[in-house]
């Protein structure tokens, strides 16, 4: 049964919760090239607006720049001072030099971030596109990665043990680099350019708390937020400056988002728990790498039973029920998919959470079409097709229209199956990547259909 069943893309898909050394970087997935029809490329962004209150946002602006992801404290906030330049080097893939375009027109638009692209050697961000497994000989769980006053990987490999590359010790950002993978899938480069650009520019730490960011480990966000354009808008505000301390930094935070989110004052403050590391380590245990899987489970057990302590019924609550179905899945199904009933109510009770409710809505969905049961799979990504979209997420998009495909084929609407079926194509390409990796999701989602169980 266990090959009827989607992969993790939640936990497995973006950032790994910890990474060496304090540097931040992004999670490794399979690589790309591919010969299948053209890849499908979103249109305008739609970001959604922040819907919480300034003063829950205040608390989030510290936290995120003031803490690495590992725990550490910052003493000081910094940041790039006057316009920004950024350069692109090494062997970039295809779809790179338009994202970066599409990026850097939201940071100058939604951010108000001077920041603009050129060629030249002294540029203040380089990008630096390289094959995975030299990203891999530095940091063996990383796919991608951002470093301070270095401008090549070269430059990096001899620093990387010394201060020079040691964001503690930073009091101004002058000259960094991004190294992104340039033989992954399309959409595994953009995620990562948008996760790194967005640390290059602001701040360095990812809390679990935020349902609405790609500054979470949770890896449900991919491309830039309405909340991380705020964020980042913040941090560039006249009224800070580098080398600001904490309590310096929060007596303007609340006048600066009262002044650019004015929206943020009729929201009730949340005042969210924070999140305490036991659970986090224990989810690191869980969804990280080189554990075996009854360690996983126990892992994930401890995660649910603190989350449960804590009486959380936000998303990590969720978070950790849905790690609990996706590790029950090769031990007992029946517990698999109450978790991820579970983790799609919690998630539906949010509208923040709208993206993390249409990844379990495609675990329960892949439970109804190997029942044979077109109608509910119908029924379960229905309302999720337009959410991927508007959030960019192009494998989870290819992903609900390959199990649509299958839903209907179920209920005898067959011409509609073949029509969708081929339309999720561009997308997979873009989400996936090569036509191996295409055709074997291809082959993997068909095979939940007790019409086609079995042909392979």
């Amino acid at each position: 049964m266990r090959r009827f069943l989607l992969p993790f893309y939640l936990a497995l898909s973006g950032c790994v919760p910890v990474t060496p050394a304090d540097m931040p970087s992004r999670a490794q997935t399979e690589p790309a090239g591919s010969s299948m029809p053209a890849v499908k490329v979103f249109n305008a962004p739609q970001p959604t607006p922040s819907v919480r209150a300034n003063t829950d946002i205040a608390r989030d602006f510290l936290e995120l720049s003031f803490n690495l992801e590992s725990g550490r404290s910052l003493p000081m906030l910094t940041r790039f001072e006057g316009p920004i330049t950024v350069r692109v080097t090494g062997n970039p893939s295809s779809g790179l030099g338009s994202d970066l375009n599409r990026l850097l027109h939201r940071l100058r638009t939604e951010a108000r971030i001077d920041i603009r692209q050129n060629q030249a050697e002294n540029a203040n961000i380089t990008i630096e596109a390289v094959s995975r497994n030299e990203i891999r000989q530095l940091l063996p769980q990383a796919a991608c990665f951002v470093a301070p006053n270095v401008s090549s990987l070269a430059q990096y490999r001899l620093a990387r043990r010394t201060s020079l590359v040691n964001w503690t010790s930073l009091t101004e950002r002058k000259r960094l680099s991004i190294f992104l993978p340039n033989d992954a899938s399309p959409q595994e480069v953009r995620d990562c350019l948008h996760e790194e650009l967005a640390q290059a520019l602001g701040p360095l730490n990812d809390l679990y708390r935020l349902p609405d960011s790609v500054f979470n480990d949770d890896n449900v966000h991919t491309v830039l937020t309405g909340f991380d354009m705020l964020i980042l808008r913040a941090y560039y505000d006249p009224s800070l400056r580098n080398g600001m301390n904490k309590n310096e930094v929060a007596s303007r935070i609340g006048g600066i988002l009262a002044r650019i989110n004015p929206r943020g004052a009729q929201y009730a403050p949340q005042r969210l728990t924070r999140t305490p590391r036991t659970w986090i380590n224990s989810i690191q245990r869980a969804l990280g790498p080189g554990a075996s899987q009854q360690e996983r489970l126990g892992a994930a057990k401890e995660a649910m039973q603190i989350a449960v302590a804590m009486g959380w019924n936000d998303h990590r609550r969720a978070f950790s029920h849905y790690a609990m179905g996706r590790l029950n899945m090769s031990v007992d199904l029946k517990s698999a998919r109450e978790h991820f009933a579970i983790a799609a109510r919690l998630y539906g009770q949010n509208p923040s959470t709208r993206l993390h409710a249409a990844y379990a809505a495609s675990q329960l969905a892949s439970f109804y079409i190997a029942e044979g049961d077109g109608t509910s799979a119908l029924q379960q990504i229905g309302p999720h097709l337009d959410t991927a979209a508007r959030y960019e997420n192009a494998a989870l998009l290819s992903t609900l229209m390959l199990q649509r495909a299958e839903a209907l084929d179920l209920v005898g609407r067959s011409s509609e199956a073949r029509t969708i079926r081929m339309d999720s194509l561009g997308w997979a390409r873009y989400g996936f990547g090569p036509d191996w990796a295409v055709r074997a999701k291809l082959r993997e989602i068909s095979s939940l259909s007790p019409l086609k169980r079995g042909r392979g």
